[in-house]
């Protein structure tokens, strides 16, 4: 019998997330399941009685009427923000529009004068409780993205914030340079030289200091048009970052089609997909992120059409998008409840895009949002009778324990 550092059994639903033989990702549920953990990785996972019979441990807990699953992935997040942004959701409320109170010099650009009166440790202190949220929502990995600094030295500090709440946080940070979010203040009337400035100064030395593996891009007519997107994204691929785009959230950019040419890990947002960008997805190996939770934020009608792109034979994650402006949640419940109500994925569907099809998102598929065999350990325990009554029951939250890397880091207090 091999001792272990952790062993969860019981578990009424044992969730296992998987790659078939086709490259389509399913569900496999094991009952009255059980999973062995040491240093860090999964050792073992099956029925309790069997794996009880191969492993044991001092530490054990009892998961008798409650699911386990692995720990969510978030791929798109821009979490290094200074201040908050209530006074804009009012607004909108009111009847103003994100476009009318960005022109105004709201939204993105008042991120940017916020932060750039932040210290780092001021950074520090502002991310760390949302952070802590995202953990006791069930998400151990995030996508986090720089773009509320927009100037060399403000890029380069919100990538280093990030550097070190990995280091001191539990949650996996996975960090991407979004100096194409918008242009600054500054910039209004020579846009030309931002980009520049992007291209010659930022990529360089981001890539130089090795503070972000992925590169982004909000590409939209009003703020980086396809040809400045193609621009960006092509020096970020020649200094070595893999790519992702925000595409074809507001209008039809055309965004999808370049993320497929260009070979981009993600397009993210699609809620104004083309056909032939669907056509041209589902032959590529970009992932589309779907992110309910800002078109439900900004009252918006127009939702990403998932059942299309999954019945194409896409794999599809969700997103929170949590930012300070347009999806203010750390919660990836809640993005499954509005994928299942809005754009019509099933249970299983949702679950998958928020385990290994998020993982396929930040290239991290064979390490986390499944249970396997030398899979990083990272486990969530839910009160919940059944994987289906998550995104049925909303807004509360169902998280009983999440296990890091074999370690507890959160535990519900009865």
């Amino acid at each position: 019998m091999t001792e272990t550092e952790l062993i969860i059994k019981n578990a009424k639903q044992l969730i296992c997330p998987l790659e078939s033989s086709d490259g389509d990702s399913e569900l496999k549920i094991i009952k009255n399941g059980a999973v062995a953990c040491s240093k860090g990785k999964i050792v073992g996972f099956g029925e309790s009685s069997e794996l009880m019979n191969n492993f044991s441990s001092k530490k054990v807990i009892n998961a008798t009427g409650k699911v386990v699953a692995p720990g969510f992935i978030d791929p798109h997040t821009h979490p290094i923000f200074f201040g908050t942004r209530e006074n804009e959701f009012e607004l909108r409320n009111l009847g103003k529009s994100y476009d009318e109170i960005s022109k105004a010099g709201g939204g993105i650009r008042f991120s940017v004068r916020q932060l750039r009166k932040a210290s780092k440790d001021q950074l520090i202190e502002h991310a760390l409780p949302h952070l802590d949220r995202f953990i006791q929502h069930g998400t151990t990995t995030i996508e986090a993205k720089s773009g509320y600094g927009l100037s060399v030295e403000d890029e380069i500090k919100s990538l280093e914030v990030i550097q070190e709440l990995n280091r001191i946080h539990a949650i996996d940070l996975v960090p991407t340079f979004l100096g194409a979010h918008e242009i600054p203040d500054e910039y209004r009337a020579k846009r030309g030289d931002y980009i520049q400035l992007i291209v010659k100064q930022m990529i360089p030395r981001v890539a130089e200091k090795k503070l972000a593996e992925f590169c982004d891009i909000f590409c939209e007519d009003h703020v980086f048009n396809l040809e400045e997107t193609e621009t960006i994204l092509s020096a970020a691929h020649d200094a070595g970052l893999k790519l992702k785009i925000h595409a074809d959230q507001l209008t039809f950019s055309g965004g999808t089609e370049l993320a497929v040419k260009m070979n981009a890990v993600s397009a993210d947002h699609l809620d104004h997909i083309s056909p032939k960008g669907i056509e041209m997805i589902k032959l590529s190996h970009t992932i589309p992120v779907l992110l309910p939770g800002a078109v439900f934020f900004l009252g918006l009608q127009r939702y990403a059409p998932a059942r299309k792109l999954i019945d194409s034979g896409l794999s599809v994650a969700l997103a929170t998008d949590f930012n300070p402006g347009t999806c203010m949640t750390e919660a990836m419940p809640l993005m499954m409840t509005l994928g299942c109500v809005y754009m019509k994925m099933s249970s299983s569907e949702v679950w998958l895009a928020s385990t290994i099809n998020a993982a396929k998102a930040i290239s991290r598929e064979k390490n986390i949002g499944i249970i396997n065999i030398d899979a990083q350990a990272d486990l969530v325990i839910w009160n919940i009778p059944n994987y289906k009554y998550l995104p049925y029951h909303f807004g509360v939250n169902f998280v009983d324990q999440v296990v890091k890397k074999g370690k507890i880091v959160w535990k519900k207090n009865y």
